[in-house]
């Protein structure tokens, strides 16, 4: 089934319109506070094969809006947690919210570093670092490193493999896509027990 393939292709499309930084920012801080969106780097990957020279530009802008996402996650944690609550159990992110609680009394801030950097859902450490009431400034310092390590890696890759790697990325994104899936849903299982 080639549905990642033809998934692939139109973000290419996408990834060359004029307003394209623009979506790539409102999609990285919507992920990174409330929404249940999928990670900036599936905007962020086609953006930087597309044009190539700006892809530290795009690495960038990610960076800075996902951070403001995330500090915006931070307030609705601390000032509006009642509101989210319902919404983060009808879309069943409760389990996993519960979890970060967790974690967060084990790691610290680590978690948020770690959140950052990998695909756990980033909104529900930045709405947990609220609630718990994690210092400000070492979140964003946290949140910083950990969002600019994702996604000047992804777009360090794409810069240095360029066409050669946008070939191969062809080639095989459909394989990639159904193991990614696969992972995940192993992932969700192994979490939820």
């Amino acid at each position: 089934m080639k549905l990642f393939s033809l998934m692939y292709d139109r973000a290419l499309v996408y990834s060359k319109h004029q307003k394209a930084p623009f979506y790539l920012s409102v999609l990285s801080f919507i992920e990174s506070s409330f929404f249940p969106f999928p990670p900036p780097d599936v905007m962020l990957a086609p953006m930087c094969l597309a044009q190539r020279k700006k892809a530290w530009y795009f690495a960038f802008l990610t960076t800075i809006t996902s951070v403001l996402g995330g500090l915006f996650g931070y307030l609705i944690g601390v000032f509006a947690f009642e509101l989210v609550e319902p919404i983060l159990k009808s879309v069943g992110y409760w389990e996993k919210f519960e979890t970060i609680q967790l974690w967060f009394l084990e790691w610290g801030i680590g978690v948020v570093f770690i959140a950052g950097f990998s695909p756990i859902p980033y909104k529900l450490i930045t709405i947990s670092s609220g609630v718990v009431g994690m210092a400000l400034i070492p979140f964003i310092l946290a949140s910083l490193i950990g969002r600019a390590s994702r996604f000047y890696l992804v777009a360090g890759l794409i810069y240095l493999g360029g066409e050669k790697m946008e070939q191969n990325l062809r080639k095989h994104i459909d394989t990639i896509g159904w193991l990614v899936v696969v992972l995940m849903v192993v992932a969700y299982f192994i979490l939820r027990h």
